[in-house]
């Protein structure tokens, strides 16, 4: 790439006049009471924060008293240290899927949050209720954990751990772009999720067993199966992903639905054959467990190379109408070119690395808006945003060229 030349501004449709699809980079200004309108957006904003992490916080209690009070403080805190080691594995598997279009920090945390406190906690809640329900029906506390395993826990905990994806793809729609989003929601949602309910059992090994039940519940755990919930999630993120980017109604309802199903049934079959143990576990995990891990480290592999593709053809709109030279096209939509920009923006210090970081970043969300107005499901706001975007791009182009 070469950033010793500007591209040329102006030319072409997109900074014209109106047409379709077409903008201008410019700002909407603002009328009498924007400050009021603004100060009370800010406001509801700081309320809805402060709502969420006092909901946190009384989920984050409930669960330390609960588990304070069943495995007792040591157990506990043993069980969190060990609990915590897959997640070195899983959470940097969906930032590096996450690496074009990164999501926002503090979305991630939340989701996080989400599996390890509130779904956690609402299913634990719902599947004990379940579990007395079935010993009541059934008079056998064998046949009710095998019923809760296998018919309430997946239903249940899929659609807490959706549920989150769902919002997010719901209220903060230019936030969510498609498919990788769901994916990557769905995992670390299901990260937390995992580590919490890891917490559970590894107390519980360690407090029946010792330290030999201990390690044989964070080799089958941890070490075996730490994707197990991300995996079953992901399918739920991948539905949400097509609504996210079609136009058709009935997929915008149906596909969710089936990635919660499927997320549902794979759970199903999984907790089957870890209630029933001995060789049928050992069947299903090798002849399902390990060949559906196959299929989604190649399924999260092809989605990120597909995101790269997507960046380079909407991208290449922009580069036409004179936004973006080809060289700058050819650089966002690879990893290895992206890589090497911020090594070239890194030689002339902290501040160059920053614009370049900033600038790759919205040439992703500018790419991957394109893409929604392509298909239709962009939101009103969408031109305003595309106008905005540009503008940043000009601006830390702008601010690149000058640090040389």
């Amino acid at each position: 790439m070469t950033w010793g030349q500007e591209p040329r501004y102006g030319a072409g449709p997109l900074a014209g006049g109106p047409g379709q699809g077409d903008v201008a980079v410019g700002t909407t200004p603002g009328g009498p009471g924007t400050g009021r309108g603004t100060g009370r957006r800010a406001l509801r904003r700081w309320l809805f924060a402060a709502f969420v992490v006092i909901g946190f916080a009384l989920a984050a209690l409930v669960l330390a008293a609960y588990y304070g009070a069943t495995l007792g403080v040591v157990t506990s805190l043993l069980a969190v240290l060990l609990a915590a080691i897959p997640l070195g594995i899983v959470i940097p598997t969906f930032l590096w899927l996450d690496r074009f279009e990164a999501e926002p920090k503090r979305y991630l945390l939340v989701a996080f949050a989400w599996g390890a406190l509130v779904a956690a906690l609402v299913a634990g809640v719902f599947n004990t209720g379940a579990n007395i329900a079935f010993q009541a029906a059934t008079g056998g506390s064998q046949t009710a954990m095998l019923a809760t395993a296998v018919f309430s826990a997946p239903l249940v905990e899929e659609a807490c751990k959706g549920l989150l994806v769902l919002l997010i793809w719901w209220f903060r729609r230019r936030e969510f772009d498609g498919i990788i989003d769901g994916m990557v929601y769905g995992g670390i949602v299901a990260a937390g999720f995992a580590f919490t309910e890891n917490i559970q059992y590894l107390g519980m090994a360690y407090a029946d067993g010792g330290d030999q039940a201990l390690t044989g519940t964070f080799i089958a755990r941890c070490v075996f199966t730490p994707f197990a919930h991300p995996m079953f999630t992901v399918l739920t993120g991948i539905g949400i992903g097509i609504a996210a980017t079609t136009r058709s109604t009935a997929l915008k309802v149906l596909a969710p639905v089936a990635g919660y199903l499927l997320a549902a049934l794979s759970h199903a079959i999984w907790n089957l054959a870890a209630v029933t143990g001995g060789a049928g576990l050992v069947t299903v995990y090798l002849l399902v467990e390990v060949p559906i891990f196959l299929a989604f480290v190649a399924l999260v592999v092809w989605a990120r190379r597909r995101e790269g593709r997507l960046i380079g053809r909407y991208l290449s709109v922009y580069a036409d109408a004179g936004w973006l030279s080809p060289s700058e096209v050819q650089m966002l939509s690879t990893m290895r070119g992206r890589r090497a920009a911020r090594m070239w923006a890194r030689s002339a210090g902290r501040r160059s690395l920053a614009s370049m970081r900033s600038f790759q970043d919205t040439a992703s969300e500018l790419a991957l808006l394109r893409a929604r107005m392509h298909h239709s499901a962009a939101d009103s706001q969408a031109l305003q945003d595309e106008r905005d975007m540009l503008a940043a791009l000009t601006a830390r182009r702008q601010e690149l060229l000058g640090a040389y």
